[in-house]
């Protein structure tokens, strides 16, 4: 039995957990907040990783490229080289260039924080600058990468709508608004596997939040 672990207000531990929904396998999910992981299976103390019969595993992509070995069918990679490495690409500028230069806002967009005013002008025009160039890879036909469901869309449904809510909250606009990503939501949240990731996120947000109010 696999066991996802970590927690599901994490948006990399749902790109995992919506593969493993969407291919249909068998897992148990079990709760573990930084500073609670097993270090045996995360080394750095990350979520999400994985609990399988020969051992952990931990980052998010490498789980879902063993999922997609382990669980070929569905498939959510493309069986041609080049369209595979096409959605890898997809996922690669999701993460790196989206959602991780976006990350630096989240203290202050979601948290209570504060990002200082020289970060913020740092940010937004390199934001601004991966946006345009992912634009020039994502489809949105119906899914990100084309017209079948894959790993980027994975990605694309956790990370999207932090991207566009942290840019909006900050700069007082959504960085996203020229792209359909809106669309795109609401037709992948359409779903059942995507209704169930965002309820439970959700429900588990609200946990989160509240365990943080009980150490303030």
């Amino acid at each position: 039995m696999l066991k996802l672990c970590g927690f599901a207000a994490s948006n990399y531990y749902n790109k995992v957990k919506l593969a493993l929904l969407e291919k249909g396998v068998t897992f148990e999910e079990e709760l573990a907040w930084l500073g609670q992981t097993d270090p045996t299976c995360s080394p750095l103390g990350k979520v999400p990783y994985l609990k399988t019969d020969q051992g952990g595993l931990s980052e998010s992509t490498v789980i879902l490229e063993y999922l997609e070995d382990a669980f070929p069918h569905p498939a959510l990679l493309p069986a041609d080289p080049f369209a595979a490495a096409n959605v890898r690409e997809l996922v690669r500028y999701l993460e790196l260039h989206l959602e991780l230069v976006a990350r630096n806002l989240y203290p202050e967009a979601f948290f209570g924080g504060k990002v200082s005013d020289s970060a913020k002008e740092k940010i937004a025009p390199q934001l601004e600058k991966n946006i345009a160039a992912f634009a020039k890879l994502a489809s949105f036909s119906p899914f990100i990468a084309g017209d079948a469901f894959t790993i980027a869309d994975c990605a694309a449904i956790v990370h999207l709508p932090l991207v566009s809510s942290a840019t909006k909250i900050i700069y007082g606009r959504d960085f996203m608004a020229d792209l359909p990503v809106r669309d795109y939501l609401k037709r992948m949240g359409e779903r059942p596997t995507v209704q169930k990731l965002n309820a439970d996120r959700k429900a588990n947000t609200e946990l989160m939040l509240s365990r943080a109010k009980a150490k303030a």
